[in-house]
């Protein structure tokens, strides 16, 4: 790698461009790259991205201020536990597309199921009861 190469790489790596493009765009090896860059303290550089225009957010559920990292997707939530609160109080904003409408092969009713196209029963007990014969809490009589 030559003096000229290693300019074009700080001004692209400074202008955001990425490991990838810059060796795309010299010709070179993107591993000569990233180790070049690693070691000249050019590897966390990247553009910020268009949606976040401070250093700082809220949580959607308590209000605590989120330090956002440039370069990552933005923060909505301070932890898990303010995520899963959020999330069970505003059911409503769930986009659930996986809904399937089947027909149970022991008791041919009609049952959504959520996820799973392959499922074969509405319950457990109909599934007991196509595969045994019984219902799981009726005992056998010999």
């Amino acid at each position: 790698m030559n003096d000229i190469q290693r300019q074009q790489i700080h001004d692209l790596r400074n202008a955001g461009y990425s490991y990838k493009k810059i060796a795309q765009k010299l010709e070179i090896n993107e591993n000569t790259v990233k180790t070049y860059c690693k070691r000249h303290g050019l590897g966390g550089i990247a553009k910020a991205p268009a949606s976040i225009n401070e250093p700082f957010h809220q949580c959607l559920y308590c209000g605590t201020d989120i330090q956002q990292q440039l370069g990552r997707k933005p923060k909505k939530f301070c932890s898990d536990i303010c995520r899963n609160k959020w999330w069970n109080e505003h059911p409503d904003k769930v986009r659930r597309k996986a809904y399937y409408h089947l027909i149970c092969r022991h008791c041919k009713k009609e049952f959504i199921s959520y996820g799973n196209k392959e499922r074969k029963y509405c319950s457990h007990n109909c599934y007991i009861r196509e595969r045994f014969g019984g219902d799981k809490n009726e005992k056998q009589i010999m």
